[in-house]
């Protein structure tokens, strides 16, 4: 069931991009006036296919790994003499250059809509607020200590966690100043404190980089109360009685505060019995329970109960909600929609640079993962996963590979200078070359993909 899920969500997933990307191209090639023969979602067999009443076949085909505006072309067969002024390659270089572009051009636009739509909503998020600094590391060396909230990364504003590490993600492999801006506590004013560390190829070449452990914190975690969430099936504590919602009060006559607090007494006792005193529905309850010796190499053995924390709400001081008028929205939509390009390009030119590695390129794996568990999220997180991927979609097709709207592009572009069309020689062969760039790509990306899925 979860297979079909991840399937279904994955094939619903491309196929938005898909069709947005080629509706792009479709709608575009509509208003200069040339004949589109058939609209396709995917490529292979037909699933499902109609011709509408202006002669467009419109095809939802097998493999959702793609699709394509096929439209009245000379050079792909015999056109009648009276539908020559509707052929694509009569139209002049301009429009043949805005027909191409559209399909790019549509994914960022619905990039723009689903940011905008975020921010109207109101994008949640949680205050950057420091928990622990590690010693001689980065964040040490910028000042940076527990119980400030960094309001800025190299004069950027950064409101939320993800913030901050968007913009430690942008410096990454590189080297320089890492500039800092910081406050005490989570309040809305007080005074700013400026900061800066040196880093050298930041965490460059770095398979699986992680961010706050390579700046050297860690994000501040409420302390969490020990009430129990879930109890594993025939685990000690399920044999002693406890269940979901009881709130640890003591063990052994020992008050218990916190989750952390029952964690480090159980784990402590491997083999040993404990006396628990629960808080049940307003009533006082003791149970006694053995936890279980689980072997931990050369640490030896910690105790385990077989119970899991109960999901408890943040507290509200750490919250962070991003959220603007009707009018207002555009603007945070336009530049998160801008950022995220200039990420993705500047990425790509990292890696080429070998400034980040090429394990870090993903392929229809991690991104089936990842739309499933943005899904599973809610609402907010899948919206927001679908504009990346929009975003890296529009991107990556203006590349000037020659089999991409990239490639096309370049040669539009050369034919304006130069006042006559690439040579059909010239195209066939940069054709070529960007097939085998592309295939060497994915088939890249999915080793990637395949090599993770080992690992865990």
């Amino acid at each position: 069931m979860e297979l079909l899920q991840t399937v279904l969500i994955t094939v619903v997933t491309l196929g938005i991009l898909v069709a947005v990307h080629e509706y792009g191209h479709f709608i575009v090639a509509r208003r200069a006036g040339v004949r589109v023969l058939r609209f396709s979602i995917g490529f292979g067999r037909p699933l499902w296919q109609r011709t509408g009443r202006d002669g467009t076949e419109y095809v939802v085909a097998a493999i959702p790994l793609g699709g394509y505006v096929k439209m009245l072309d000379e050079r792909e067969g015999e056109v009648a003499p009276e539908e020559l002024h509707r052929s694509f390659n009569r139209k002049p270089v301009g429009a043949r250059f805005a027909i191409v572009a559209a399909g790019p051009l549509a994914n960022f636009l619905l990039a723009i809509v689903a940011f905008y739509a975020l921010y109207v909503i109101g994008v949640p998020g949680l205050a950057p607020v420091i928990g622990e600094v590690a010693p001689a590391s980065i964040a040490e060396a910028a000042g940076l200590e527990r119980g400030q909230e960094i309001v800025a990364v190299d004069g950027e504003p950064t409101p939320t966690r993800q913030a901050v590490s968007m913009q430690l993600l942008k410096r990454l492999g590189e080297s320089g100043e890492l500039r800092f801006s910081v406050r005490y506590g989570v309040a809305q004013s007080g005074l700013v404190y400026e900061s800066a560390a040196t880093i050298t190829d930041w965490l460059a070449g770095e398979d699986d980089p992680d961010l706050l452990d390579g700046l050297g914190i860690a994000f501040l975690v409420p302390e969490l109360a020990p009430r129990i969430g879930s109890v594993l099936p025939g685990s000690p504590a399920e044999r002693a009685g406890m269940r979901s919602g009881d709130l640890v009060v003591a063990v052994d006559a020992e008050a218990v505060g916190s989750w952390e607090t029952w964690v480090r007494l159980v784990r402590a006792s491997p083999g040993r019995e404990l006396a628990v005193d629960l808080e049940r529905g307003g009533e006082r309850v003791r149970v006694r329970v053995t936890p279980a010796a689980v072997a931990r190499g050369e640490d030896g053995a910690i105790g385990q109960v077989g119970v899991g924390v109960a999901e408890q709400p943040w507290p509200e001081e750490l919250r962070r909600t991003e959220r603007y008028g009707p009018f207002a929205a555009w603007r945070p939509a336009l530049a998160q929609t801008w950022s995220l390009a200039v990420f993705t390009v500047d990425s790509v030119r990292k890696m080429f640079e070998g400034m980040i590695s090429p394990k870090n390129l993903s392929g229809p794996i991690t991104i089936a993962k990842v739309a499933t568990d943005s899904a599973r999220s809610g609402l907010e997180s899948y919206i927001g996963f679908l504009a990346l991927l929009s975003i890296s979609l529009g991107v990556l097709n203006l590349f000037p590979i020659p089999v991409l709207d990239g490639g096309h592009l370049v040669y539009y572009l050369i034919e304006m200078v130069k006042g006559s069309p690439v040579s059909e020689r010239a195209q066939m062969l940069g054709y070529q070359v960007g097939l085998v760039i592309l295939v060497g790509v994915m088939l890249l990306a999915l080793y990637n993909d395949l090599n993770r899925l080992a690992a865990n």
